[in-house]
């Protein structure tokens, strides 16, 4: 059981990426899955989570209205496209699975490896 993320790479401010995040797992499409990320000397922080068939979805501020996580069921994936990349969105991303719909890393088991973005400005 694991979560493989993909992509990584360097990005103009202004600019935009998607992550993407496949599951080898059989409980993926009764999962909550989320993204959260960890900036160099900071904590890790909540990204963006969404709920088991994709209807709710939720943000932190800094993100809102630029990210969207989005899944796919049928392929086992989560996917975190971003636009309008900020240095300050410059973290290693992490995606994580939960057996509910939450945005607290604790209620987090199962983590993937990290995906580096780096935004320059």
């Amino acid at each position: 059981v694991q979560l493989q993320a993909c992509g990584g790479g360097l990005v103009q401010a202004g600019g935009s990426a998607r992550r993407s995040c496949a599951a080898s797992m059989r409980t993926f499409s009764t999962s909550g899955m989320a993204w959260f990320r960890q900036a160099p000397g900071k904590e890790r922080e909540f990204v963006a989570s969404i709920s088991r068939h994709g209807g709710s979805t939720y943000y932190a501020d800094s993100v809102r209205g630029r990210f969207t996580i989005s899944r796919d069921n049928a392929k086992s994936t989560v996917y975190l496209q971003m636009n309008n990349l900020k240095p300050d969105d410059t973290a290693v991303y992490y995606c994580a699975r939960a057996p509910i719909t939450t945005t607290r890393s604790r209620d987090y088991d199962l983590w993937g490896q990290g995906t580096e973005v780096t935004v320059s400005s």
